[in-house]
């Protein structure tokens, strides 16, 4: 036990060890709280005094939630070693949370978001207080948990850090050298002589690379053999990279350079944000120091990003799931725009529905009146233009399994396993994310077909109650012509218009017909995608892979324990090879399932969804052509009215004329029969006028079908 006035610890509690000091889990002698100590060593004390002060004073100027707090400066008893008391970080570093498995392929996006926030926070108090820090690395950033679950994420090791203004500059060198700036890489690694200085944009490069190493759980910069075996091809990717490139690669020995311009497919990180980090990362990772952005920029930049919402968005068109980056305060036209660069669908083109129901959304109204969304109640995009689904775009998990040593080497082993569990988490992911994508496929497009029964139910209703008026006009009694009178040419006109009218109603039945037809398709397909969506709850392949992973998990916490023995003895050496052998069976089936089954299966669900949405294109389409027969009838209708109401007006003005001009008989006459020509053409030309509106209706509906199939009834 070691101890200072109010703090001790155990020498076996070890956090963390560096050339000048080691940090170990403490506690307080009067509560018991939990603390961390930075123990210096001799080595310390042979740097220069204002070097070894200069942590301290860094330290009690800073006073940020994401950086770690400084509680005293102690000295322990016998010795007298300096001490550092602070902020104990139970969650270790964020260099520990990327060397689990699950993390072998970066963060979440959930989780790098809070990483990025809690960083540029973090950097931003620095810069605020004039200190640039010099040894950014995910080692240096500590995590702990906060009081709702949440990670919170802060800036540690402040030995290397000082006080500089943004337009001052330092020859000394410090840091890790994967994390270095070229320049100072150059000097402090190959040992070259050169006589730069540097600004406070060093810190800049090492957010870069540690941004990176979080988005994808890789380095950026990595020449064959590893960074630390081959030094001055390390130097080579890092100053000949070409603009706007974010990552340099050697794959083989003495091979050429490869270089990327976007994040890798395993990355976590969706689209939408790899779209506004990666243009960051291609102007932080800038070895020339004059071309790389500034601080202000840079906080400019990451605070865009973190100060958006994010909008779930399903592309049924595609299959794929998209996250939409979004300020509040951006009209719905803007978001309809980033919706159109990630989907290809233009905005004219684009229809959503949330939960079952139509989003009308108006462009001019602010995105805050966007609903509430997430990854598993996104918005639905039904586009009314076809195209054929890609899906979801991965690389093939087995690419980027290790393979074991036939010897028992433990160190290699382990690693071999522990690059092995990564790929499985990853695999666990695709299927996760297959599996969604082929329940959102269903989910949408079982809504989509919903919408479109409810409006032929409602077509259908109103085209039936207009052939009922047909009907009736068409079966009232005909007044029949008298010879030699003029209303005889009325009477022929009347004729027309009962032609005219029997004419509709063909056509109108017609389109009754068609309608029906079209909702028993659309029942059947319902039936379908319910009968599937039934399928898809009960595969079993995510339940599988979980399984082979819990196993796995159990050899590999085996593994990390033996490496840390000097050998083996007999048996345990060979349990340790069946342990090999069963961990490459479990690895080999958890592949299997993903490949032969999830794969499979999600293939054939995608080719069905490209079908299936052909088909309710085919049927948007039908439907618009049956709208066009309704407004034709619709047009014809209006243009019988109106000739109905000019021949009723002749013959109220004939009829007229001849009660003024000739005594009333006194006996009966056929001259009666104007006047039951008037009253038929009378109720001919009322039900006229419900026929017309009511067709009127018909085509609104069917009108708005044709150029807009899935909005709402108004």
């Amino acid at each position: 036990m070691q101890s200072t006035t109010n703090y001790l610890w155990h020498t076996e509690d070890l956090l963390g060890q560096g050339a000048t000091a080691s940090v170990y889990k403490a506690r307080s002698k009067k509560s018991g709280e939990l603390v961390a100590v930075k123990v210096f060593n001799n080595v310390s004390y042979l740097r220069p005094r204002e070097v070894q002060v200069r942590e301290f004073e860094v330290l009690r100027k800073l006073k940020h939630q994401n950086i770690v707090k400084l509680f005293a400066v102690e000295e322990t008893g016998g010795s007298r070693q300096k001490v550092l008391v602070m902020e104990y970080c139970p969650g270790g570093s964020l260099l520990s949370v990327l060397e689990r498995p699950e993390n072998a392929f970066g963060l979440p996006e959930d989780e790098f978001l809070v990483v990025l926030r809690c960083v540029v926070a973090g950097m931003n108090h620095l810069r605020e207080q004039g200190v640039v820090h010099r040894d950014i690395k995910p080692g240096n950033i500590m995590r702990l948990v906060g009081a709702e679950g949440q990670s919170v994420y802060k800036l540690t090791d402040f030995g290397a850090a000082r006080e500089l203004d943004d337009d001052e500059k330092f020859v000394s060198v410090y840091g890790t050298e994967e994390y270095l700036h070229p320049d100072m890489y150059e000097r402090a690694v190959l040992r070259k002589p050169q006589q730069k200085a540097f600004g406070v944009t060093v810190d800049l490069w090492s957010i870069g690379v540690t941004l990176y190493h979080a988005a994808t759980g890789n380095l950026p910069f990595i020449p064959f053999g590893g960074p630390r075996r081959n030094k001055e091809i390390m130097y080579r990717i890092t100053t000949e990279k070409p603009a706007g490139a974010i990552a340099g690669t050697q794959r083989r020995e003495n091979g050429p350079l490869e270089w990327s311009y976007t994040l890798p497919t395993t990355c976590q990180l969706s689209l939408g944000l790899q779209s506004r980090l990666v243009p960051i990362l291609a102007s932080i990772l800038e070895a020339e120091q004059a071309k790389c952005w500034g601080f202000d920029q840079f906080f400019a930049e990451t605070s865009d990003i973190l100060q958006r919402v994010v909008v779930h968005v399903f592309s049924l068109p595609q299959a794929v799931l998209h996250h939409v980056f979004i300020h509040a305060h951006n009209t719905i036209a803007i978001f309809l725009e980033a919706v159109y660069e990630q989907t290809s669908v233009a905005p004219r083109h684009q229809e959503f529905l949330f939960e079952g129901h139509l989003c009308a959304l108006e462009p001019s109204l602010p995105a805050q009146h966007i609903t509430h969304t997430t990854a598993s109640s996104p918005l639905t995009l039904f586009s009314m233009a076809s195209e054929t689904p890609k899906g979801l775009a991965f690389r093939d998990p087995a690419l980027d399994t290790p393979k074991f040593v036939p010897k028992v080497d433990l160190q290699a082993d382990y690693n071999t396993a522990k690059g092995v569990l990564g790929t499985g988490y990853q695999v666990l992911r695709l299927t996760q994310a297959l599996m969604h994508g082929q329940e959102m496929m269903l989910r949408g497009l079982h809504w989509v077909v919903e919408v479109l029964q409810a409006t032929c139910r409602r077509s259908l209703e109103v085209t039936r109650t207009a052939l009922l008026f047909l009907s009736s006009s068409l079966g009232s009694e005909r007044v029949t012509s008298i010879p030699g009178r003029p209303e005889g040419q009325e009477l022929n006109a009347a004729t027309e218009l009962r032609a005219r009218l029997r004419t509709m109603a063909e056509v109108l039945s017609r389109c009754s017909q068609n309608i029906t037809e079209t909702q028993t398709s659309l029942r059947n397909l319902s039936s379908e995608l319910a009968k599937n969506r039934d399928q898809v709850h009960e595969d079993r392949s995510i339940q599988l892979t979980q399984s082979c992973l819990d196993k796995m998990n159990l050899i590999y916490k085996q593994f990390k324990k033996s490496r840390m023995r000097p050998g083996l003895g007999y048996n345990e050496e060979q349990i340790h090879k069946l342990d090999k052998l069963n961990f490459s069976h479990l690895a080999k089936r958890l592949l299997q399932v993903f490949q032969e089954e999830c794969v499979q299966r999600y293939q054939v669900a995608l080719d069905t969804h490209g079908k299936r949405l052909r088909a309710v294109h085919e049927t948007r389409n039908h439907l618009r052509l049956v709208g066009c027969s309704v407004a034709a009838c619709n047009t014809e209708a209006q243009d019988a009215q109106e000739n109905l109401s000019k021949v009723l007006d002749r013959l109220l003005q004939e009829g007229a004329v001849g009660a003024q001009a000739s005594p009333p008989p006194t006996a009966p006459d056929p001259s009666a029969a104007p006047m039951d020509l008037v009253l038929h053409m009378r109720e001919l030309h009322k039900e006229m006028e419900l026929l017309a509106f009511d067709l009127q209706d018909n085509n609104h509906i069917i009108e708005r079908l044709s150029r807009d199939p899935l909005a709402p009834d108004s």
